[in-house]
């Protein structure tokens, strides 16, 4: 009887002594699960693979010297019933970081945003080419047609040019071109249709579409934002008097892959649908992807009553506005001689 007391009393001590380190080593891992990764001292880019199970991902982060007890944290992630829910796709993970703050940011798909431009004044091939060689999307448009492309837009039959807001989105790897070029396109008519309602009473433009065509011209023909309600004021008083448009972008837009950097005067007479040289009104379509300046411009012009404009010729990016054609040729002369001047310099 006393020996088997004394069995009971040794048995005891052992589970005691086991619950209590058993009741040590939790306590460790759960500081160790809320504590900052000491592997991450520095923003860390780490990927979790489509289909990539748990187990291996753990590893993974172990051997990168990011996760030192692989094992405690998949069990905190399988007890708290998050193991399953955690998303795929590229994360940062920033200093200070913690295991259970990874395992919350996989599960909310807190994924790492790259930038992607598009550029205000870019033709829609140069902002396609742009995308098609960024290795961040998943494409499924390289080498259809721009009619496929926007097809595939649900928006059929409509030219792609000027039809998507210059900005910079953020974007995660592995999104799709479909999904982007659907973004920007929403983009642009969420600001179009902004900029539409501000527009001036009495403008020579029936649809937001005829704003965004010229929002494009005035985009092409200067950088300087001060400038751009004036030769949008240009265009609108031509516009009204039934005077043809004569700029030179619209005419370069429509030699297309013949044009080899210098306009010449066979050029100006050379029709094209859109030689404004040739044809009244308005080209077909914008010719360039305008930003917030120049769509805003195009519907609030400046109370100019010029009908010319020249560049300045000093090379600054800047133009000479005029209201009659004998103040403008005087401009034009102005600015041959500034340009040869600059020329000898160099």
């Amino acid at each position: 009887m006393v020996r088997l007391r004394r069995w009971r009393w040794i048995g005891g001590g052992i589970v005691v002594f086991l619950a209590l380190g058993l009741g040590l080593v939790l306590q460790r891992a759960n500081q160790w699960y809320h504590s900052p990764l000491v592997g991450v001292t520095q923003p860390t880019v780490i990927e979790f693979a489509s289909g990539e199970s748990l187990n291996k991902l753990g590893q993974r982060l172990a051997t990168q010297g990011i996760i030192h007890h692989p094992r405690w944290w998949i069990a905190f992630a399988r007890w708290q019933h998050k193991a399953l829910h955690m998303r795929a796709g590229e994360y940062q993970i920033q200093p200070g970081t913690t295991p259970a703050g990874l395992v919350d940011q996989l599960v909310e798909g807190r994924v790492l945003l790259h930038a992607v431009t598009l550029v205000e004044g870019w033709s829609f091939a140069t902002a396609r080419a742009a995308i098609e060689s960024n290795s961040l999307f998943r494409h499924s448009l390289a080498g259809v047609s721009d009619q496929v492309l926007m097809a595939k837009l649900g928006l059929n039959g409509l030219s792609p040019e000027g039809q998507f807001y210059p900005d910079t989105y953020r974007v995660a790897r592995g999104s799709t071109d479909v999904d982007f070029w659907a973004q920007a396109h929403t983009h642009l008519q969420v600001e179009l249709a902004r900029v539409w309602q501000s527009r001036q009473a009495n403008l020579p433009l029936t649809t937001p579409y005829e704003a965004v065509i010229l929002a494009s011209l005035i985009e092409k023909e200067t950088a300087q934002v001060d400038e751009r309600p004036v030769i949008s004021a240009v265009f609108i008083n031509r516009l009204r008097k039934g005077m043809r448009l004569q700029t030179d972008p619209t005419v370069i837009y429509g030699l297309g892959r013949a044009y080899q950097g210098r306009l010449h005067r066979v050029d100006l007479t050379t029709d094209t649908p859109y030689n404004t040289y040739t044809r009244a009104g308005l080209p077909p379509t914008p010719i360039a992807l305008p930003g917030a300046a120049a769509l805003q411009a195009a519907v609030q012009p400046s109370n100019s009553t010029a009908l010319y404009f020249v560049a300045s010729g000093t090379g600054d990016g800047r133009h000479v506005f005029s209201d009659s054609i004998l103040e403008h040729n005087k401009a034009v002369q102005r600015y041959l001689r500034a340009r040869r001047a600059l020329e000898a310099t160099k």
